[in-house]
């Protein structure tokens, strides 16, 4: 019998090493939101898709995925990455859709879009939840991954739908 119980205790350790371990990363569902009068016409986290963002709004829906860590930890940043477009009704005084004069206008406008790329720190976050990107005046981003969000008083920022740009902005 001792041999028998020998093998069925090994055999359960052994099968102890099948069990999965809990992830260490996973990709969480990306949310945006413009605090300015530019469209954000995209954007990714750590190289995950976010929607279109028009001016003041709210990016219309999640896209898919952030990889973040399960836990957050001190100093966990991600690397936002944006186009964002200055002038976002130019297009009301263009020629009309699907002319070549629509397609030069589209064009020189196009030309004016602006790029950019910020590594941003994270707040804390208890659970991994939806990456909400808040996209600020002078080029600033706001970054938050909990199980909240914006408009609950939990919510780590408050920022305002509509905020202006200043005359000059703060050298980064």
């Amino acid at each position: 019998m001792t041999h028998l119980l020998r093998i069925l205790f090994i055999s359960g350790l052994a099968l102890q090493g099948c069990t999965p371990s809990k992830p260490v990363r996973l990709g969480a569902p990306i949310e945006g939101y413009s605090h300015t009068s530019a469209a954000i016409n995209r954007f990714s986290v750590n190289g995950g898709g976010g929607p279109n963002l028009a001016p003041y709004g709210y990016g219309g829906g999640q896209m898919c995925c952030a990889s973040l860590p399960v836990k957050w930890h001190p100093g966990l940043t991600v690397v936002v990455e944006w186009v964002k477009d200055p002038d976002p009704y130019a297009s009301a005084n263009w020629p009309p859709l699907g002319t070549d004069g629509y397609r030069a206008a589209y064009k020189l406008h196009a030309a004016k879009y602006t790029r950019h790329r910020a590594v941003v720190p994270v707040v804390q976050y208890e659970d991994l939840g939806i990456v909400n990107v808040h996209f600020l005046p002078c080029n600033q981003v706001a970054v938050s991954a909990g199980t909240t969000y914006p408009g609950r008083p939990d919510y780590p920022f408050h920022f305002p739908q509509k905020m202006q740009e200043p005359a000059t902005c703060p050298e980064s």
